[in-house]
């Protein structure tokens, strides 16, 4: 069973999936401060500098300025804001997927287009003499 165990982890695809999700987070890492960092603070400014990533809705009755002072008082809040952030990392996500897909998929057409085809083999002996007196007998005819 360990042999087996070994044999299963050691597979190509095994590794590739970890390299990819290894990658992946890393990815995700650079999104999320492109989301944080980058994109959301104009957006802020834009609606009057507020930081996008405040906005919730408050459940408990009372008062907080800003989300991390709901958190520590351990109010029950609706993060609105901070789904946004996440629905925005996901769109850049899917779109850089889609891109790199796209690019892959058009890679894989040129190589499987620079392959030539197999020119059609010659037919048979016999073929070729029942075209020629099909040929033959075309000219007789007209």
């Amino acid at each position: 069973m360990l042999k087996e165990f070994r044999d299963f982890a050691m597979r190509g695809n095994v590794i590739d999936l970890a390299v990819g999700v290894i990658i992946g987070a890393a990815f995700g890492a650079i999104v999320s401060s492109l989301v944080a960092d980058i994109i959301m603070p104009p957006i802020g400014v834009l609606l009057g500098g507020v930081d996008f990533s405040d906005f919730f809705i408050n459940l408990s009755g009372q008062h907080f300025d800003t989300l991390a002072d709901a958190k520590k008082a351990s109010a029950a809040t609706i993060n609105y804001g901070v789904f946004i952030n996440q629905v925005i990392k996901f769109i850049i996500i899917a779109f850089a997927l889609f891109l790199v897909i796209k690019q892959m998929n058009m890679l894989m057409r040129r190589a499987k287009g620079a392959e030539k085809p197999a020119a059609p083999p010659e037919p048979p002996a016999q073929e070729r003499l029942l075209a020629e007196i099909r040929d033959l007998l075309k000219e007789r005819s007209i």
